[in-house]
């Protein structure tokens, strides 16, 4: 600081004119305020924040294909889920009694839909019995078969008057059965042989 010596007010080092009364500053002052702040070696060179902290920030900063999967979530990290595997075999329903006698669905990979045409809500099942089912005993949506890979299977969907493998007991709805080559399912009054083929 200087220190003005007409009305003793203490300006800034480097100014001539005192911001108080405007009088000239001495120079006898000057000395003491340049010793006030030694030059040192360490001056020369800039540190990082006279860059207003750009180096550092550099340093800190990650590339931005790091630093994009650094703040991905968790979610879009995760693997995706796997798709339906391909059919393995090649499947078909044939009516054995009852309706069109012979009569072939063929079956695709996924979900089949035994039952008959709705009307109301414009469903076309898989296994569409609505010209084999004149008494009406097959629900519109009754069963359903699955084929996955060389898996096939049988599921009642809360048919009115159930689904049968094998002249078995009637199937829990929503409770899958295995099916092979040869098996009988019956639904109402219409009997089907299960007819399964590895595809080569």
């Amino acid at each position: 600081m200087i220190k003005c010596v007409e009305c003793g007010y203490e300006n800034m080092d480097g100014l001539e004119l005192c911001d108080s009364c405007g009088g000239k500053l001495t120079a006898a002052t000057a000395p003491a305020a340049e010793t006030a702040v030694p030059a040192s070696p360490a001056s020369e060179t800039p540190a990082p924040e006279a860059t207003g902290g750009a180096p550092a920030q550099a340093a800190l900063a990650p590339d931005a294909p790091t630093g994009e999967l650094a703040k991905a979530p968790e979610a879009a990290l995760a693997p995706a889920p796997a798709p339906p595997a391909a059919a393995m075999v090649k499947a078909k329903l044939v009516i054995a009694r009852g309706g069109r006698q012979g009569h072939e669905f063929p079956l695709e990979a996924g979900n089949n839909l035994i039952g008959r045409w709705d009307p109301e809500t414009g469903s076309f099942p898989e296994v569409d019995l609505e010209q084999d089912d004149p008494e009406a005993k097959i629900s519109r949506k009754h069963a359903l078969i699955r084929i996955d890979g060389a898996k096939v299977t049988v599921e009642d969907i809360g048919s009115l008057n159930g689904t049968y493998v094998n002249r078995g007991q009637r199937l829990t709805p929503g409770a899958p059965a295995d099916l092979k080559a040869g098996d009988e399912i019956i639904v109402g009054k219409t009997f089907f042989k299960v007819s399964i083929d590895p595809i080569s």
